[in-house]
């Protein structure tokens, strides 16, 4: 009888989500055949049946949830019917064979796309990652539909995320960040984004939002009124003027507010976009009259003035920015647009989406014109480190508009320089550049660019790029066709070089390099796990091989006393693929080791622009003449670095750490200036059993900034006083310095 009645409340439920999607559709897109929808519901309906979420909530909810979301959007019935679908392959019985035979070739290609999408682990290996995300890079270029539905997935996810254990939490939180916030982003999504962005900051980091809500609330009551006379004076001022236009108000989501504190360090009372207003006219020409308007109303903001109508951002957002400040000085900014442009600003691509007469019209083809750079220049990326670090660039770029001579807008990142805007005139242009006149002036290669800036680049023929280009360019793309440049060339060297050192090495035994056979050569190249012999000699080149070694394979076991003497000393042996797991301890004794897995005994060091300790993810990367420098996964030199490849090798942190270490690791707490509050910050750090060894405060305007330098045994015990430091009242953030 229980559950009988459960049953008869399942279907009541589901049936009333279907009504209301059905309801939405009907008066969003009145002229579309809805049959697909119903037909689709029904097939969900019954291949879902008994399927429980961990809610506790029949499953069907799920796919009925994600069709609103879709809905909201005003996609097309097609697009409907397989967001109701798309768990359907990867849930229950069902394949993409059964879809494609009862809804057609498109919806069975879009749940396809959506279920390969859902196996997609992010969180494994950076090279399984960065094959994943090319992976829904692809398809994504194949039909954006697959990645709206997969958007709307998500969000229904972590509106319920609450049900699932914390470390699932945390896991899909965090990939909600790094991924899919930043796609619904780049796609101009700004309502579904602001959503994913502050649910995943929620569970990311609940102590963090809890204090910003806490901040934020405290001053809600009087920012709404404050918001409210505002609305009212400029409502007043348009109607005299006889313009016709809607005037909204709005607090700053709780998790834009957060980056901008950390990003500069200050406190809520100092956000001056926290309360901001949005006037949506009827006209473009309207826009400016109000900027008009409202700044003979108050004072702008120097600075704080952007057209994002005339130069629009590459998600084609649109609109007019501004701050400015009251009689009572308090600030706030206003954002003026037309109705198209706010319908664009909240939807994204999904606001002209349009399927009737084929897959993609022109203007969405334009749309997605970013999507394919980022496709065709992450393509020829081998290291996934690099592949992770630039799409994240080109997901959530901050930009700078800038101009040639002959007025074409060049847009690039915030802190481009003449050399990125050379390659974004053209490949050439990059490699050849030797200098730049910016607004007329000479300036160096390193110079920033700001918006507005005129530039003109100088070019030199048969000049070539430099390596230490990498460390002035912003742009993916340009850093793509250096490190190209870099690689092709540097190989060529590197080998030039290993054929010398292996000569001059067996010139002492009397042996001509021509003399050893091509095949033997391949032989040892594959004993070391390579496919060509130049590979090998590149290797030796890049100090990754030794030539004696080497030799050592080429020569008749047993034909040389001092060869054979040498590979036994180096733990090698005369037949190929025999390859030596050899441990250097450094790092002040025995106990604190790393495994390097190589060729002979190499000398391992920490690199000091990172100082990685134990527990992180660590990279090394072969230095000539210093043996092997060893880098956090993170550490911004990483993407310069491994620009060789053939200089990155494994390193691993030894199992043995019975003895624990200290590692000396610089925080920078910013927080309030108050009384006690380096009491409870050294209380902290006492409690945690951590030895400091320097400390250092510097106070301004109300606010202060702690250095200290402690003893850290490992990451773990690093995050666990990260976290208590945060935890302490009028602390804003806590930031590791890499250098100390």
């Amino acid at each position: 009888m229980a559950s009988l009645r459960q049953q008869i409340a399942t279907t009541a439920l589901t049936l009333t989500k279907f009504r209301d999607l059905m309801k939405r559709m009907q008066a969003n897109r009145p002229q579309d055949d809805l049959t697909i929808v119903k037909k689709a519901y029904d097939y969900s309906l019954k291949n879902h049946e008994g399927q429980t979420r961990a809610s506790g909530e029949p499953y069907l909810v799920h796919p009925l949830e994600v069709a609103l979301v879709l809905a909201e959007m005003k996609m097309d019935p097609v697009a409907i019917a397989a967001g109701l679908l798309h768990d359907s392959v990867e849930d229950t019985s069902v394949t993409v064979a059964d879809i494609r035979k009862e809804f057609g070739e498109q919806v069975a290609h879009i749940v396809e796309g959506v279920t390969k999408i859902s196996k997609i682990d992010f969180a494994t290996r950076e090279e399984q990652q960065a094959e994943n995300l090319r992976k829904m890079m692809l398809a994504m270029v194949d039909d954006i539909r697959v990645v709206l539905i997969k958007l709307a997935d998500r969000l229904h996810n972590m509106r319920t995320l609450e049900h699932l254990p914390p470390e699932r939490q945390h896991k899909i939180a965090e990939e909600t960040l790094e991924i899919y916030a930043p796609i619904a982003h780049r796609l101009g999504m700004g309502k579904i984004r602001g959503e994913l962005e502050d649910l995943g900051f929620r569970f990311l980091d609940p102590l963090g939002y809890e204090q910003v809500e806490k901040s934020v609330n405290a001053r809600r009551k009087q920012g709404e009124a404050f918001l409210a006379k505002m609305q009212a004076i400029i409502s007043d001022k348009l109607k005299e003027a006889g313009i016709q236009a809607r005037v909204e108000s709005r607090i700053k989501r709780l998790f834009s507010i957060h980056k901008k504190l950390q990003r500069q360090r200050i406190g809520v009372d100092q956000v001056y976009d926290l309360c901001a207003m949005r006037v949506v006219t009827r006209s473009l020409q309207d826009c400016y009259a109000v900027l008009g308007i409202i700044h003979n109303l108050w004072r702008p903001v120097p600075g704080r003035i952007k057209d994002f109508i005339a130069m629009p951002r590459p998600n084609f957002y649109q609109s007019l920015h501004t701050s400015v400040i009251t009689e009572d000085g308090t600030p706030f900014e206003i954002q003026i647009r037309t109705e198209d442009m706010h319908k664009m600003a909240e939807e994204g691509i999904a606001a002209h989406w349009k399927y009737k007469d084929g897959p993609v019209s022109a203007q969405d083809e334009q749309r997605l014109a970013w999507l394919r750079q980022v496709v065709e220049w992450q393509r020829d990326v081998s290291d996934p480190n690099e592949f992770l670090s630039t799409l994240k660039v080109d997901l959530y770029p901050e930009e700078v508009y800038t101009f040639t001579p002959k007025g074409k807008v060049v847009v690039l990142p915030r802190d481009a320089t003449p050399i990125d805007f050379a390659y974004t005139i053209h490949t050439e242009v990059g490699h050849t550049c030797v200098g730049a006149k910016v607004n007329g002036r000479m300036v160096p290669l390193r110079h920033k660019l700001h918006s507005g800036d005129i530039v003109e680049i100088l070019t030199q023929p048969g000049h070539k790029p430099s390596r230490d280009w990498l460390g002035l360019v912003k742009s993916s793309r340009s850093r793509n066709k250096i490190k190209h440049w870099l690689n092709v060339h540097q190989r060529e060297r590197a080998i030039e070089i290993g054929k010398k050192l292996i000569e001059k090495e067996a010139r002492k035994y009397r042996i001509a390099l021509k003399e050893i056979k091509d095949e033997d050569l391949l032989k040892v190249a594959n004993a070391y796990g390579l496919g060509k012999a130049e590979d090998l000699m590149s290797g030796i080149g890049y100090g990754k091989y030794s030539a004696r070694q080497v030799l050592a394979r080429l020569l008749p076991a047993g034909a040389t006393p001092s060869i054979a003497g040498d590979i036994e000393s180096e733990g090698l042996t005369s037949q190929p693929g025999a390859i030596a797991s050899v441990v250097r301890r450094v790092f002040g004794g025995d106990h604190n080791a790393i495994t390097v897995r190589g060729q002979g005994d190499m000398l391992v060091y920490r690199a000091r622009c990172c100082n990685p300790i134990r527990g992180e993810s660590i990279v090394g990367y072969i230095t000539r003449g210093k043996g092997v420098a060893v880098h956090s996964v993170n550490c911004p030199n990483v993407t310069n670095l491994m620009y060789e490849p053939e200089r990155k090798i494994d390193v691993e942190w030894a199992r043995d750490d019975s003895t624990p270490t200290a590692y000396p690791v610089k925080l920078t707490v910013y927080c309030d200036d108050r009384f006690g509050m380096l009491k409870l910050i050294t209380g902290v750090i006492g409690d945690a059993q951590s030895n400091i060894r320097n400390i250092a405060a510097h106070t301004a305007n109300s606010q202060a900034s702690v250095e200290v330098v402690l003893d850290i045994s490992d990451l773990k015990h690093l995050e666990t006083i990260i976290a208590g430091l945060r935890k302490i009242p009028g602390v804003h953030e806590v930031q590791r310095l890499q250098k100390i």
